[in-house]
């Protein structure tokens, strides 16, 4: 280990995430902080927002500002206009800065839209999911394909930087239908894919399914081969993989979730919002109902903290910089964390290595294996 001269981890955050739980439905996979039904909320929530981020005691400048949910967009016009208001008086945007809502195609009208361009929003990630009926009926979604492009051409003519979340590995989804789906995606040209595979949580509907038996996963060769698909197709397409789950055209790469997987500092604002300040890790209560109530009596912080050891920034940096295709530089890791990687994984870089499942190109940048993708958390757990 050796001293650092500037650790970028003390360094006044540049990036920005917001939290919006509202939802029309849980959907039985969700692990997120979601409510639905609860619209009745809406103003206690912007009340306790605008008093939380009142803590910050003055605006910021920020490069990446991202809202997540839930939903942004299930909010009514009205509502949605004050809340981007709201966060625009806290986060100025640099001259560069990306401003990222998440959206579902099902309620983005073009009112809402026109809210969004007027507010400075310069990218939308759309919860597309899937393009055929079958699985956004397993899904539960409450959209369906003929919608997501109306919706989509619709918020095309605004917002030009569209990125598309699809889900793989749904029961009864075929290779087939997968492969349809990103053919459908492709079809719309977006900037900006991102694909994962169905995972079962604890606690939600999905994970008591599957244990009644009542939904049956697809089997991890069915899986291996989709993964396999997008990975061999998006590149055909002008798309190039850097992350795991996701593939973007040129210059159109998340830059806000870069900041997380490079180990930046951002705030966290919201139910449930995590942040990475000043070294620690900190996250809010996950109960919106909670949250309210102790932002309104006055409880502005964090529900969870955790300072981080100059080695646990070291280990988050190693294991998140592993879920990058482009991979680790050793020079750039020593640097900017103070340890060589040996240091810290000599063992699992060694075992991965000879297994195929991790590599040190002709630079010395180590990196996953496109084996070493398939497998990535497995192989990624042992670096901590």
């Amino acid at each position: 280990m050796i001293p650092i001269a500037d650790d970028f981890a003390f360094r006044t955050p540049r990036a920005a995430y917001i939290h919006v739980p509202f939802c029309v439905h849980r959907c039985g996979y969700c692990d997120f902080t979601v409510i639905a039904g609860k619209d009745h909320l809406i103003p206690a929530y912007l009340r306790a927002l605008e008093r939380e981020l009142q803590s910050l005691q003055q605006p910021h400048e920020v490069d990446t500002l991202f809202l997540g949910g839930g939903t942004p967009t299930h909010l009514p016009p009205a509502d949605l206009k004050r809340l981007l208001t709201l966060i625009r008086t806290w986060f100025q945007l640099s001259p560069a800065a990306e401003f990222t809502v998440e959206a579902n195609p099902a309620g983005l009208d073009l009112e809402r839209i026109q809210v969004l361009a007027e507010a400075g929003v310069n990218r939308v990630s759309l919860g597309v999911q899937a393009f055929d009926d079958a699985t956004l009926a397993i899904l539960e979604r409450d959209h369906r394909a003929d919608e997501i492009r109306r919706t989509y051409r619709e918020l095309h003519q605004a917002i030009y930087n569209i990125s598309l979340d699809l889900i793989f590995g749904v029961p009864g989804q075929s290779l087939h239908t997968w492969q349809d789906t990103l053919a459908s995606a492709l079809e719309l040209a977006p900037t900006h894919l991102s694909t994962y595979g169905l995972t079962y949580e604890k606690g939600t509907q999905f994970w008591n399914r599957r244990t009644r038996g009542e939904l049956v996963p697809s089997g991890d060769d069915v899986e291996h081969d989709m993964y396999a698909w997008v990975m061999d197709e998006l590149p055909r397409h002008g798309f190039d993989q850097y992350e795991i789950s996701s593939f973007a055209r040129p210059g159109f790469r998340s830059r806000h979730n870069q900041v997380y997987w490079s180990g930046r500092p951002y705030f966290g604002f919201g139910p449930g919002a995590a942040r990475y300040v000043d070294g620690r890790r900190e996250s809010n209560h996950r109960s919106v109902t909670q949250w309210i109530q102790r932002v309104d009596a006055g409880i502005i912080g964090p529900h969870e903290s955790e300072t981080l050891t100059q080695e646990d920034r070291a280990r988050e940096r190693l294991v998140l910089g592993l879920r990058r295709c482009d991979g680790i530089c050793p020079a750039e890791f020593l640097r900017e964390t103070g340890y060589r990687f040996e240091e810290l994984a000599e063992e699992p870089l060694r075992q991965h290595t000879s297994n195929g499942l991790i590599e040190r190109t002709e630079n010395g940048t180590i990196r996953l294996t496109r084996a070493g993708r398939f497998v990535a958390d497995s192989v990624i757990i042992d670096f901590l």
